[in-house]
């Protein structure tokens, strides 16, 4: 089976543009920089869901986020008691705090809790908030540190190939000199920015 691994991952990539790889650098970055873009995007249709939990300081409403976090999806904090009473019973929680991701000018993105929880809270429910994450997905040196399944290896090649398509139609325009194909007339950028368009949809389509 093909390797996950980075390198693995850029040799498949490079052999199937063919020879409009060779207008890339060779020393492979602009190959990882589309691999990498591509798993980032890949993250809208297959999405990578994490579990973490945040330890609870009472009024305290901002917590450091993973470093690979795209958003909060859910947390399961105080369910169980919510659905254990009723709001006129002794020991209600009272209203439970929304988890969100904002972004902090020092800290980059940071979680959030509102309101933040109380004393009488942490003390009823615990100071552990289990909460559920999308994660961004990731190529890696090694294939144990990619994140992408091998079951969507096509995908993430075939993500990366429209990544290249679009630097490539966008190289064109910008070197007025190569705009024209001697033969046909046509844009040189038309050919990679169709083949672009072509890919994504493939890509949309495969990932539905």
């Amino acid at each position: 089976m093909a390797g996950m691994d980075e390198a693995s991952l850029v040799a498949d990539l490079k052999a199937s543009l063919h020879d409009a790889g060779s207008v890339f650098a060779d020393d492979d970055s602009d190959f990882q920089r589309h691999l990498a873009l591509a798993a980032l995007d890949l993250g809208r249709k297959v999405p990578r869901i994490l579990s973490s939990e945040l330890a609870l300081e009472a009024d305290v409403a901002v917590y450091d986020a993973p470093s690979d976090l795209i958003r909060p999806v859910s947390h399961r904090w105080g369910a169980a008691a919510i659905r254990r009473r009723n709001p006129w019973d002794r020991g209600w929680p009272g209203r439970l705090p929304r988890l969100t991701a904002e972004g902090d000018a020092a800290e980059g993105r940071v979680l959030v809790l509102i309101p933040p929880p109380t004393a009488d809270q942490i003390t009823a429910l615990g100071a552990a908030l289990p909460y559920t994450y999308r994660a961004v997905h990731q190529v890696g040196d090694a294939e144990a540190d990619t994140t992408v399944q091998p079951a969507h290896r096509g995908l993430l090649l075939l993500r990366a190939q429209a990544e290249a398509m679009k630097e490539l139609a966008a190289r064109n325009i910008a070197k007025p000199v190569q705009l024209r194909d001697g033969q046909g007339g046509a844009p040189k950028n038309g050919v990679p920015a169709s083949l672009h368009a072509q890919l994504m949809d493939a890509f949309e389509r495969g990932a539905a």
